[in-house]
């Protein structure tokens, strides 16, 4: 039952109803109608959406509910990586901002605020990362009936879209970069070797095993990665980066004559080591004793040999680009690259490499010139005089 109130500032309605969930008697009220009857409609909305399980959650915490929906909706139905960004961009972005803000305080014009917050300082695209994170969990909520519209949507990001800069080895520096890499340490040569060699990230590298390996047929099946911050060897393997990172990819006859040569130097150290060996991870890329490559080793290792290669400074990552301005320096075509980095469209593939590699563009334009000597440039003798009749 609602009772009204007149007040300088205008009518009050207080609402005494039973929560439908806790069953508990609750009550709410709101001033500021100019007239009795405006009191009246509010009170009558907010019934109508009570009924229909609308603002149940009013007093519930913005913290709240995004904990709910990474532990009830998020965790386990998408992949470990997507879990971890979602759980980033709320531990360090959006609680940290918002704090103690309500669930259904969260308007349109205080999340746009926020993104303009975020955008002074972050690139355009880690702001789109957050808003991504924002916008899945508002659009459960409003699945959940906890509020009455995403708050997110219509929202702009600021800020230009920056050309992502690729790093790479060049083709004239791969040699001496494996030869540093052999003196350093083999089991580091056969790792960036592979790498080079296939475009495969770190981690899938690091999560092979030998029955992923089909050397008669020269093919890689891909389809886990390797967690080097798992705490157990339950949490070891996960899925790949995205559906799309799952591949079978070819390799070359002379990568199939290294891993030859890899598997009978592995099978040496299993007999030297016996039960010491990990022959339960049955790895192909890990140290002697059968174990995976902690991350900071291999960090570390590439690290050194960049700089006794006279490379500037790259990320491991690095190698991967390098693996795909060989395959387009060779002339193969942006649809083989895609499947053989596992890019989730040809257009990331396309806008990522397209010109970062001037060897491409020279051979193009040596390729344009020899196919058209003829046509563009005919021989005066063909034909007769130019122009004449």
């Amino acid at each position: 039952m609602a009772s009204y109130k007149k007040h300088s500032s205008g009518w009050e309605y207080r609402l005494k109803y039973k929560d439908p969930l806790t069953k508990k008697n609750r009550e709410k009220s709101e001033r500021g109608f100019r007239t009795k009857p405006e009191a009246a409609l509010a009170v009558a909305e907010f019934l109508r959406n009570l009924k229909a399980g609308v603002g149940l959650s009013e007093n519930e915490s913005l913290a709240n509910y995004l904990n709910v929906w990474l532990n009830e909706y998020k965790r386990g139905t998408v992949r470990k990586n997507t879990l971890l960004s979602h759980e980033n961009n709320i531990k360090n972005h959006i609680l940290p901002y918002f704090q103690n803000l309500l669930l259904n305080e969260l308007n349109p014009e205080l999340y746009q605020i926020f993104l303009n917050h975020l955008s002074r300082s972050m690139s355009k695209r880690t702001v789109e990362i957050i808003h991504t994170t924002m916008t899945n969990a508002m659009k459960k909520a409003l699945i959940l009936r906890k509020i009455q519209y995403n708050p997110c949507i219509g929202a702009e990001i600021k800020g230009e879209q920056k050309q992502q800069e690729i790093k790479f080895i060049d083709s004239s520096n791969i040699p001496l970069f494996l030869q540093n890499s052999r003196k350093y340490g083999y089991i580091y040569w056969i790792f960036f070797k592979v790498l080079i060699e296939t475009g495969m990230r770190k981690g899938e590298a690091a999560a092979l095993k030998w029955n992923d390996i089909d050397l008669k047929n020269k093919t890689i099946k891909i389809d886990e990665t390797l967690d080097f911050a798992a705490k157990d060897n339950s949490e070891l393997f996960g899925d790949p980066k995205t559906f799309r990172s799952a591949r079978t990819i070819r390799i070359s006859e002379s990568l199939i004559n290294n891993l030859k040569y890899h598997a009978n130097w592995q099978n040496q150290n299993k007999l030297n080591l016996t039960d010491i060996y990990r022959h339960d991870l049955n790895l192909v890329l890990c140290r002697e004793d059968g174990n995976f490559m902690p991350k900071s080793s291999l960090f570390n290792a590439f690290e050194r040999i960049c700089k006794r290669s006279n490379l500037s400074k790259l990320p491991i990552h690095s190698l991967r680009h390098t693996c795909a301005v060989l395959l387009l320096e060779a002339g193969v075509d942006m649809k083989y690259v895609q499947e053989q980095l596992g890019h989730g469209s040809i257009q990331i593939t396309s806008d990522v490499y397209s010109h970062i590699s001037k060897k491409i563009e020279e051979r193009n334009i040596e390729r344009f010139e020899e196919y058209t000597k003829n046509i563009l440039n005919p021989s005066l003798e063909i034909g007769g005089h130019i122009g004449g009749s």
